[in-house]
């Protein structure tokens, strides 16, 4: 689900957060960022972490398919209700990602759909210097 521009004055709002990866324009980078995912969000319950993986690679294939640089990942656990926060802010203003019906013979475009099931909310911020892409993952079974 979606929350238009307008009704978000910043990406901070949803990710005023902790833990930062400035991303690599080399997009071997990508292997680097599910690691510090991993990681960063090891107190997860395995089938979140996954969901949450799945969101970040999504939304940081996007930048390295659409968008220009530089860019970061943002990622905040929220304890009550359990939600973790992913944006990724890039240089980009005019790229918008748009949730679009695809094909089942379609190869490629699954992205946004993939982070439109998985998420509690997703939207695009604009941004001084480009934009910030953030979903909400809920997390309820966290150990």
């Amino acid at each position: 689900m979606t929350q238009e521009e307008d009704q978000v004055t910043s990406s901070e709002t949803f990710c005023d957060a902790a833990h930062v990866w400035e991303l690599d324009q080399d997009v071997a980078d990508l292997g680097r960022v599910r690691r510090w995912t991993e990681t960063t969000l090891a107190n997860l319950h395995q089938d979140e972490l996954v969901e949450v993986m799945l969101v970040v690679n999504e939304l940081v294939s996007n930048v390295y398919d659409h968008a220009r640089f530089p860019a970061r990942v943002r990622l905040r656990r929220t304890a009550s209700p359990c939600l973790v926060t992913v944006a990724v802010e890039d240089a980009d203003p005019s790229s918008k990602p748009v949730l679009q019906p695809v094909s089942p013979t379609s190869v490629r475009s699954r992205g946004l759909v993939i982070v439109d099931q998985l998420s509690k909310q997703w939207g695009v911020v604009k941004r001084a210097m480009g934009k910030s892409v953030w979903a909400m993952i809920p997390c309820p079974l966290t150990r």
